[in-house]
């Protein structure tokens, strides 16, 4: 079994006199003065974001915890708040390590490999369990609108508890199978004149292949299959939400033209479909919202599959980094914009968060 190092602490932030280093950088793409400027800026912007996104789902879980769990979407929304969460807060600390006062400060490890593991890579894993979680709660809207009732006896409250636990295992486990691979050691630098906290790769034919199959199946192949689940459910959802409507309306305007049975039962079946409707409307906006988040997301992970080099330690590295702060920003900000989304378009998340937030004045 070898063990090598897995990148210079330095290589990042400066120019390297050999290997491929040097000339990635003197291709023009972005030289040490203009990559740092861009994190300069994108990094301070994304942890204000990641902020207001953290005390959001935070507000989020206490919300629905106070609405309790009989309904079934409840269960589902806090799944992905709390996932929305997690990735927040490891974004908070992957995007810390590539800051250059933090990176340059002296730090006893090395910031690049250490938030790899750490961080970067633990995110991706992470940010599938939400897209996954965003599939499933899309694909439930679309079973209840052709087959309602069936669907009510299948998907209860416990199946729901168990469909999250068993998303959050599959997207979350396959991680350990690829860290195994990696593992935290003290590396002396000659250039630093120190030893610090590094981690070092086990380049084992057994070892690569474990890898390449983890990041094959779960970080390209299934965040692709959830992220097109959401698109087709979506489109489903808005073309029976605009048949409902089209219905909804014929069914009033023939009560209002004639006095048989007919027109109240429309009226009943109209009224107790209201509530469905409206949560079917909410879960439209929650799959738009990260189907336009997350397209830079997925659009840097078919490049990376595309470009050989597009990867930490290829020459584009630098122009990965900072469209993955980029994609991070859209990625923070879908987890950021769900608490509106639940503030307008629900009565009893809206009157709660008020009530939690003592907004509402008290009853006398």
């Amino acid at each position: 079994m070898e063990f090598v190092m897995t990148e210079d602490p330095l290589a990042i932030g400066k120019t390297q006199k050999q290997g491929t280093s040097e000339t990635s950088l003197a291709s023009g793409l972005l030289d040490d003065q203009q990559f740092n400027l861009l994190l300069m800026i994108l990094i301070p912007v994304l942890q204000i974001v990641n902020l207001f996104a953290l005390v959001g789902n935070v507000m989020n879980v206490v919300v629905f915890v106070r609405l309790g769990f009989s309904e079934t979407a409840n269960i589902s929304l806090t799944a992905l708040a709390l996932s929305d969460l997690v990735s927040v807060v490891i974004s908070i600390w992957a995007i810390l390590c590539y800051w250059p006062p933090f990176k340059d400060s002296g730090v006893p490890f090395n910031t690049v490999n250490i938030t790899l593991l750490t961080g970067v890579g633990l995110r991706v894993f992470t940010i599938r369990t939400v897209a996954c979680i965003t599939a499933f709660i899309s694909f439930e809207r679309c079973l209840c609108i052709v087959a309602p009732f069936r669907v009510k006896r299948i998907i209860t409250p416990r199946f729901t508890l168990k469909a999250m636990i068993i998303i959050v295992l599959l997207t979350n486990g396959p991680y350990s199978l690829m860290t195994v691979r990696y593992n935290f050691a003290w590396v002396f630098y000659p250039r630093l004149n120190a030893t610090i906290l590094d981690v070092v790769s086990d380049n084992s034919r057994r070892a690569i292949l474990i890898e390449k199959v983890v990041l094959m199946i779960w970080g390209v192949a299934q965040p692709v299959v959830a992220f097109a689940i959401v698109v087709v459910c979506t489109v489903f959802l808005v073309v029976q939400l605009r048949k409902m409507a089209s219905w909804r309306k014929s069914a009033t305007s023939a009560g209002h033209r004639r006095e048989d049975n007919s027109a109240p039962k429309a009226a009943v079946h109209n009224s107790s479909s209201r509530k469905e409707e409206r949560l079917a409307r909410m879960v439209v906006v929650i799959a738009t919202n990260f189907i336009v988040c997350f397209t830079p997301t997925f659009a840097l992970l078919l490049a990376k599959s595309a470009v050989e080099e597009l990867n930490f330690y290829g020459i584009y590295r630098r122009i990965l980094i900072v469209v993955m702060l980029i994609t991070y920003l859209g990625e923070t900000i879908s987890a950021g914009v769900n608490i509106l989304i639940y503030y307008s378009m629900t009565a009893k998340f809206r009157s709660t968060l008020r009530q939690l937030l003592r907004l509402d004045a008290p009853e006398n």
